[in-house]
């Protein structure tokens, strides 16, 4: 795979110094996500960020280690649904309370967006690993953790053999309906998926 992009490049780990407010980043992260539609990844730079967020390359830099790095947290950041505090008391429950805070238009636009990325990922291995780190495991780890409260429920056994691989298939599903269909996901295919795939692997 290719080497670092050129906003990243010989740029270690480094502590962050805290110059943004809440409000600011977010602001920010918002900017990061359009301009990165408008352009794609390997058109982005950090100076063109700093010229649309009115932000110097000095303070981007301080707040993130480069390019890679400000694209997954500003992804993390943007997403529709935090599945943190999610607790319906049902499994089912908990999806459809992820299902119903999506909207189709905005599942189209974060689709095309993550298509591009993971396009840009076989070039850039620090994005891929950026996107790792900052996005993808965070994912993971909170789909584990609400299958988790399910099997400390006693809705799923922890002896089902699908149980370790849910997480991985509903995070890969919009990427995977997008190849097959042409088309992004909508919410209405995502809850009959749930239904009629992700349950019943589950014996739910």
């Amino acid at each position: 795979m290719g080497g670092s992009d050129r906003d990243g490049a010989g740029r270690g780990p480094r502590a962050r110094r805290s110059k943004l407010t809440r409000a600011r980043q977010a602001e920010l992260f918002t900017s990061v996500l359009d301009l990165l539609r408008e352009v794609g990844y390997d058109g982005l730079t950090m100076e063109a960020v700093a010229a649309r967020t009115r932000c110097s390359k000095a303070t981007l830099y301080r707040q993130w280690t480069g390019k890679p790095q400000l694209v997954a947290e500003a992804l993390r950041h943007e997403k529709p649904v935090a599945l943190a505090g999610i607790d319906t008391g049902s499994l089912r429950g908990d999806f459809l309370a992820v299902v119903d805070r999506l909207s189709k238009r905005r599942m189209e636009q974060d689709t095309a967006l993550l298509r591009g990325l993971v396009q840009a990922a076989h070039a850039h291995h620090d994005l891929l690993e950026a996107l790792r780190a900052l996005f993808v495991s965070p994912e993971l780890t909170g789909l584990a953790e609400m299958l988790g409260h399910a099997v400390e429920r006693g809705e799923v056994s922890p002896d089902v053999r699908a149980l370790p691989f849910v997480p991985h298939t509903l995070v890969g599903l919009l990427l995977a309906h997008q190849l097959a269909e042409a088309q992004p996901a909508d919410p209405a295919f995502v809850r009959d998926y749930l239904d009629a795939v992700v349950l019943p692997a589950l014996d739910v």
